[in-house]
């Protein structure tokens, strides 16, 4: 016997059914996801029911909401058309191309550029590179008739020239416009006035070893001897500054003990008899007196070895100290020992003009 209130239950689960079945009728349930189905089986262009699917394609299909894309069979190599061509026959074949090329005449194009035509640089460009200044300052010089080339002074400007083989001056003074290098070291007491030493003593070369250039010392000093030594790739200066027909004056500053003779000076211009031959000096006076010390000057145009010991030994006064403070025209000055200074374009204008160069 079922109770009054399990007949309500009913009646009531009844009526909440009816009220489900009502909304239903009204809109359709949308499908749970574990309820709804993915057309990853039917035919292309077809969905879940059969009806023809708009949208994606068939591509998009095993997409992220799909399963995996269907496997596709690689395609099938079919047997070579051509056959290979041997190795010797590639090799024949680039070796005539490489005949043919080599074998092709050069083509000179012809230039075009204003003063192709002529041969050789700018003047004032080559004066430019020789230290002379900028080319402005070049320009000026020209203007000024203070330039000659080949004997005959340059008025115009643009002037091409062969710095090879043209002789170039400004003021008078020859313009080393080669590769030419052109130094001056103060040579201290104690190096080998060589470039290279096989006893291995310290030498000229120690101090110009990382210079490209091959240089070579223009005449010798004594190993004990200081001062100036000049170093330079021109071979026909160094030639020139060494010989004795040109007579490139050398000055030295000797330390002796005194007292002097006031006739020592026109003792050693008239001549020291050496071993080998009389030995004359061009200028000699005393720079400095302290009780028994003198430091004199002795100018020279030989190069003898160990001319100014000698010459002030054989006249009764031992040196104690040599230094050479000039070598031509170009001074020591207060360069420091050891150090090495490049000639200035100047300096070796009138070094050349020294032994008409």
């Amino acid at each position: 016997m079922r109770s009054s209130g399990s007949g309500r239950n009913d009646r009531n689960d009844r009526g909440a059914g009816n009220q489900r079945d009502d909304k239903q009728g009204q809109r359709p349930r949308r499908p749970r996801p574990e309820e709804r189905r993915y057309d990853v089986g039917g035919a292309p262009g077809e969905g879940s029911g059969g009806a023809p699917r708009k949208g994606r394609g068939d591509a998009a299909r095993g997409g992220a909401k799909g399963g995996p894309r269907p496997a596709q069979s690689p395609p099938k190599r079919g047997p070579r058309s051509t056959p290979a061509r041997p190795r010797e026959l590639d090799a024949t074949i680039e070796q005539r191309n490489r005949d043919r090329y080599a074998q092709r005449p050069e083509v000179k194009t012809p230039k075009t550029f204003p003063g192709a035509e002529q041969e050789g640089e700018r003047l004032q460009k080559i004066l430019a590179r020789a230290g002379m200044g900028s080319r402005r300052a070049c320009e000026e010089l020209i203007e000024q008739a203070r330039v000659e080339v080949n004997g005959e002074i340059v008025l115009e400007q643009g002037m091409r020239v062969d710095p090879d083989h043209d002789e170039i001056k400004v003021d008078g003074l020859t313009v080393a416009t080669q590769s030419h290098l052109f130094f001056a070291l103060n040579k201290p007491a104690g190096v080998v006035s060589t470039m290279e030493d096989p006893d291995g003593r310290q030498c000229l070369g120690h101090y110009v070893n990382n210079r490209e250039t091959r240089l070579f010392h223009v005449g010798r000093l004594d190993t004990e001897t200081e001062g100036i030594i000049l170093l330079t790739n021109h071979g026909e200066l160094a030639h020139r500054l060494t010989h004795p027909r040109y007579g490139v004056k050398k000055t030295y500053l000797a330390a002796i003990q005194g007292p002097l003779p006031r006739d020592l000076g026109k003792r050693l211009k008239d001549g020291i008899e050496l071993e080998d031959g009389y030995a004359r000096a061009d200028h000699f006076r005393v720079v400095e007196n302290t009780g028994k010390n003198y430091l004199v000057e002795v100018t020279l145009h030989e190069g003898r070895k160990h001319i100014v010991r000698r010459m002030l030994s054989e006249a009764g006064f031992p040196v104690d100290r040599l230094v050479r403070t000039g070598f031509g025209p170009i001074p020591l000055g207060d360069q420091k020992s050891g150090w090495l200074r490049r000639l200035t374009n100047t300096e070796v204008g009138m070094l050349m003009q020294e032994v008409d160069l």
